[in-house]
This record gives structure tokens, sequence and C-alpha cells, in this order.
């Protein structure tokens, strides 16, 4: 009985499948329960199996699924992950509204009930635009007119006779004492503080400072690339910094364009 059925079948996965048809009209007369499922040679007929291996997939014999061996006998749910936690965020909502309990706001939140602004014309912009240069400047020149002469060897502020003082004074000093002393006048303009040296508008001016330098020194030397690779560098840096400022503090930003001449 065996042989005979070895020779009216072929095996597919442990069971034999009667020949006649192709692999494919086999498989689908499986699935739709058409063909008939022989044991394996040497075993007495008992049901057959609960599934079986048809080329790579698994054939579910009690559902009559084809699919890869993971899927068979896995549930799917309807319901996903997101679905899960956007129902239990609701559920949190409802329950806190109960208790009398208000969901904490994120800082970007904007109630419902804020009054629109609607823009300003051109002419009304260019007034306001005006009026904080002005008020800029005015500040900018009164803390000009606090600072002390600058002079060498950090001597400024010092009670001193006039001849003393025409010994210290920058006109005898060398260029790095010049340089020196500008970069720290221009830094005490913008200081939040006393000793500020970190904040973004003082580095904005020390980063001029040198850019200023190594463009005078550019332009005796054109061919010093090194010098001119330090100095994109500087310009970069400077550039960074502004833009964090407009988008941090407008207010400094465009005082600091303002009073330094860059074009932005």
């Amino acid at each position: 009985m065996a042989a005979v059925a070895a020779a009216s079948a072929i095996r597919i996965g442990g069971a034999l499948v009667r020949r006649g048809r192709p692999a494919a009209a086999a498989v689908s007369g499986v699935l739709s329960g058409s063909s008939t499922i022989l044991p394996p040679t040497g075993t007495t007929a008992q049901s057959p199996p609960p599934s079986v291996g048809v080329g790579g997939l698994l054939l579910d014999l009690n559902s009559g699924s084809l699919g890869p061996a993971a899927a068979i006998g896995a549930t799917r749910t309807a319901v996903t992950k997101t679905r899960r936690r956007r129902d239990a965020k609701k559920k949190l909502k409802s329950r806190l509204a109960e208790l009398g309990i208000e969901e904490k706001k994120p800082g970007w939140h904007i109630p419902r009930d804020t009054p629109i602004v609607n823009a300003l014309s051109k002419e009304e912009r260019s007034r306001e635009s005006r009026e904080y240069d002005e008020k800029a400047s005015a500040l900018m020149k009164e803390k000009i007119g606090r600072q002390d002469e600058a002079l060498r060897f950090d001597f400024t502020g010092l009670r001193m006779s006039d001849r003393v003082r025409r010994l210290f004074d920058l006109t005898n000093g060398s260029q790095k004492e010049v340089v020196k002393a500008q970069k720290k006048r221009g830094m005490e303009l913008f200081q939040l503080r006393e000793g500020d040296t970190g904040s973004s508008a003082v580095q904005v001016i020390a980063l001029t400072t040198r850019i200023q330098q190594l463009q005078t020194h550019m332009a005796s030397h054109k061919k010093d690339k090194h010098s001119k690779r330090g100095m994109d560098a500087l310009y970069v840096r400077r550039r960074k910094l502004l833009d964090y400022m407009e988008r941090k503090d407008y207010d400094s930003y465009r005082r600091v364009v303002k009073t330094l001449g860059l074009i932005r």
C-alpha cells in the first residue's frame, strides 16, 4: 500500500500529495481541501499533520493558511502600540479632568483666546527702527564718554602728571599694545557686568578686532595662505555667534551690528 502511495504521490514536507497536477495546483488543492494528503511512507493512516513545509513556506493544514513559518499560529491584533498609547493618554486626560486637575501645558503652547496683533505698516516699522537706533547711539556715546584714556601697561585710571602721562600714551606703544587696548575698550562697551569676557556680544567684538588685525596683515602679505585660512575660520565663528544672538537676543544683536557696521 505504501509503495502504491509513493508511486502515485509526491512528497511535500512530511506528507505525500497525489500526483496528476502541477505543484501550484497541488498546493491550491490542499488549501481548498480537494487534494488528498497521504501519510509518510512506513506509517499507518493517521490524522494529517498540523502543518506541511512547501518551498520554504509552512502550510497549516488545520486553518488552510500558507505563509512564513513564524507567521503560522501568530495572532495579529488590530490595536497598534501607537493606538494604545493614544488611548491611555485620553483616559489620563479624562481622569485628570474629573479630578479637577489642569494638565501642564508645554512652553510653546499658545492659548486659543490670545489676541492676534496685526503687522505694522512699513512707515511705522521705519519710525520704530529710527527711534531704536537713536536710543542705541545715545547709549553708546554715553558709555564711550565714561571711558578713561587708554594708556600703556594698563595704567588707565591712575592719577599722574602730564609729563608721565605722555610717556605712557599709546602713541609711544607698539602695534601689539595698540590692538590690545582697542580690543579692551571695545569689549567694555558691551559688557553685561564688570569683567565680562564670555557673553556673545563681547566675543563678537574680540573676534572683530582680531579679524581687522588679520585684514591689515593680508593687505601687505597677499600670499600668506595660512593666515587667510585662519581669518576664514574667524569669519565662520563670528557668523555663528551673530546667528545665535539674532535668535536669542535680538536687541543686543542689532546694537552690535550697527556699532561695528557689519553687513547682514
